[in-house]
């Protein structure tokens, strides 16, 4: 009688194993899958997101609240000589607000350096440069950067590039707000007007 009674109590204890062993936890919901799935904000996505030409990253976010203009540069271009004016405009403005940003690139004539440290070297050398430059990098194409790829999708073609020293006006938000073409100098009065208006306060 004992026997059997341990017996059965042993099967019951058994079951209750086997039981508490199975895996009852709930099915992943959408909620908890959610975080793999949410959206990169603007600020931290690639089309604000460069490489310095130092190899350091350059994210155009930091410059929110001030004038950011973008330009395509080269240093093999009749336009290379721009980089004076990009550089006095950038000294004249850069205290209310003005942020000039320089972004290399060959995909015209082939007209850039191929190295990072050429590229600064020169424009530190023979023009002063000590804004903000990328490194190298397609403005046009299926391979150019997200930022000129955004800049047309809110600008439209007066946004793509034709030439070397395209120039494309963010204002404090970062949304291009205006685009002059390589023959528009950083003298130009209309660039000017532009910059002034676009600065913050």
């Amino acid at each position: 009688m004992h026997k059997i009674l341990f017996g059965t109590l042993c099967g019951i204890l058994a079951i209750a194993a086997c039981g508490a062993n199975l895996d009852t936890s709930p099915e992943p919901t959408a909620e908890a899958e959610a975080p793999a799935e949410v959206a990169v904000p603007i600020s931290e996505d690639t089309s604000l997101t460069f490489t310095a030409i130092d190899g350091s990253p350059l994210s155009l976010s930091q410059y929110a609240g001030k004038a950011v203009l973008v330009v395509n540069t080269a240093s093999k271009c009749g336009y290379t000589p721009q980089f004076s004016g990009l550089q006095a405009l950038w000294s004249e403005y850069r205290e209310e607000g003005l942020v000039v940003v320089g972004v290399p690139s060959g995909d015209f004539a082939d007209q850039e350096l191929n190295e990072a440290s050429e590229i600064k070297e020169f424009c530190e050398i023979n023009y002063g440069v000590d804004f903000p430059l990328t490194q190298k990098s397609h403005v046009v194409g299926e391979a150019r950067h997200p930022f000129f790829a955004m800049a047309e999708s809110t600008l439209g073609e007066t946004a793509v590039p034709q030439w070397n020293f395209h120039k494309i006006l963010l204002g404090p938000d970062l949304q291009p707000i205006a685009a002059f073409p390589s023959a528009v100098t950083p003298e130009d009065a209309s660039l000017v007007a532009a910059v002034e208006e676009a600065l913050p306060g």
